[in-house]
């Protein structure tokens, strides 16, 4: 059958084949490049030139995500000066031994650095208000890897066959020595068909190809995030449970001492928690109300403390979904029940690939007379299992209000490792008691995103609000 191709596809068809040697792992910025300088093509033109070459079967294209890296301030600062142990070496084999306070004026700000790790190389001994020269290594690890990575000028990649070597660990453990980025590489072969074309006897841009694909059409799909919060409220409802629903801002009562949170407790403190300067629940906070007073009474018995209406009277964004359920199980005081809240919570903390400020959570709890831990693990792997993950375990741990307490670890297969999930346990007698819940309460909770990041295989949570048209049209769950 003749193949029809368009002059763009033509033009791109002879340069790879032309340069089948050498663009083999590149980087895909460059590849476009070099595409683009040698066809005289726009490099959109370019990119979908090569879509349709690879739709047609005429190219294989693999990406490879590579971690490079460049000095950092105190790199580049050490590639001319030193390596704060070896300015401190430098010093000692001229005049050993010397006193601290000597050594601290001449090398500043890398005296503490160079001593800590001078010590840790056994290349010094410290003695009172003196530091002798025990050894002088003629090699430090790292010193040669800068140099190394300087002359890359950026392009120095991390492989797993050099990530693990001792230089390399040892400049990543040192702060701003090294920036690193992630590129992609791309790796393009000529398909058997297209090494076979006769470009000059291929029909001209104007033919018709009837086997051409339609258009990609893409209709209207809820967010892949939003599709797992779905199925989890789906899952919730048809194992019995109803849900709850509360206000996104707290007062810190509800938040932290309604849940046994000691007033002094690292978790409210303004690095943790995001605290509002315009009151809005305060109000409903005060010594009349029977949980207040029984609360604090709680507090003051066993945290040994004063307990301070004036604090637990501060509003903040809720930094859990466990507020809204035991302010539900203080209303109501159930006998016997299951519930759940599923809502946004929000923690003052430093974005990273599995850390948010704002994100979703699931709680869940069970109120029974006789129910027990085993109860809890059952109900637990029940909720895995119809979300899709089967390999569960449970480690024993410590929350505040919960006691005995576990951590759920499930095994993900993409990643090759155990996992933590979900936190679990019994509700304390000194949580229950004050807000008139007699029966043994079960509960759980944890993050929406770490369960939809196992569904879709992604190791960066922030990919989900990343708005990437192409990730969001395409995105397919994988179980």
């Amino acid at each position: 059958m003749t193949q029809v191709l368009h002059e763009i596809e033509k033009k791109i068809i002879i340069v790879l084949k032309k340069r089948a040697t050498t663009m083999d792992m590149v980087p895909q910025d460059d590849f476009y490049a070099i595409l683009a300088d040698e066809t005289g093509l726009l490099l959109d033109q370019i990119r979908r030139g090569m879509e349709r070459l690879k739709l047609k079967g005429l190219v294989h294209v693999k990406y490879t995500p590579i971690q490079v890296v460049n000095l950092g301030k105190n790199g580049k600062d050490s590639l001319v000066h030193g390596l704060p142990e070896r300015r401190l070496l430098d010093i000692l084999k001229q005049k050993s031994p010397q006193s601290i306070s000597d050594l601290q004026k001449t090398l500043g700000a890398v005296f503490g650095p160079a001593i800590g790790l001078a010590k840790k190389g056994n290349w010094i001994r410290v003695n009172k208000n003196l530091i002798t020269l025990v050894t002088y290594p003629n090699v430090i690890p790292g010193e040669k890897k800068l140099k190394e990575i300087n002359a890359a000028n950026g392009a120095y990649e991390l492989s797993s066959d050099n990530i693990m070597h001792p230089d390399i660990q040892s400049l990543l453990s040192r702060p701003e020595f090294l920036n690193s980025t992630k590129i992609t590489k791309i790796n393009v072969n000529l398909s058997d068909l297209a090494n076979s074309i006769d470009l000059t006897l291929v029909n001209d841009s104007n033919a018709i190809d009837v086997e051409a694909d339609v258009p990609s059409m893409f209709v209207a799909r809820r967010h892949p995030l939003k599709e797992v919060i779905n199925e989890i409220r789906e899952i919730f409802v048809t194992l019995g449970f109803s849900e709850i629903e509360g206000p996104m801002v707290q007062s810190s009562f509800w938040n932290f001492d309604a849940l046994f949170t000691p007033q002094d407790h690292p978790a409210r403190e303004m690095q943790d928690t995001f605290y509002l300067n315009t009151p809005v629940t305060h109000k409903h906070v005060t010594m009349y109300d029977p949980h207040v007073k029984r609360v604090s009474r709680e507090h003051q018995k066993h945290w040994q403390y004063k307990w301070d209406i004036n604090q637990a009277k501060t509003t903040v964004l809720r930094t859990h979904t466990t507020c809204v359920t035991i302010r539900h199980l203080a209303n109501t005081t159930p006998d016997s029940g299951r519930f759940f809240s599923l809502g946004r919570v929000f923690r003052n903390e430093k974005v990273s690939y599995k850390h948010l400020v704002e994100f979703n959570q699931v709680e869940g709890v069970v109120v029974g007379k006789n129910v027990t831990l085993r109860d809890l693990m059952g109900i637990q792997k029940e909720f895995y299992r119809r979300i899709g993950i089967d390999k569960v375990k449970f480690w024993p741990t410590f929350f505040p209000y919960t006691e005995p307490s576990l951590q759920t670890m499930v095994y993900n297969d993409h990643l090759g490792k155990w996992v933590e999930l979900f936190g679990m346990g019994i509700f304390r007698p000194e949580v229950t008691r004050p807000l008139g819940i007699k029966n043994p309460v079960l509960a759980w909770g944890g993050g929406i995103e770490r369960i939809a990041m196992l569904r879709y295989l992604l190791d960066d949570v922030r990919e989900f609000y990343n708005n990437d048209l192409n990730w969001l049209r395409n995105a397919a769950p994988c179980r």
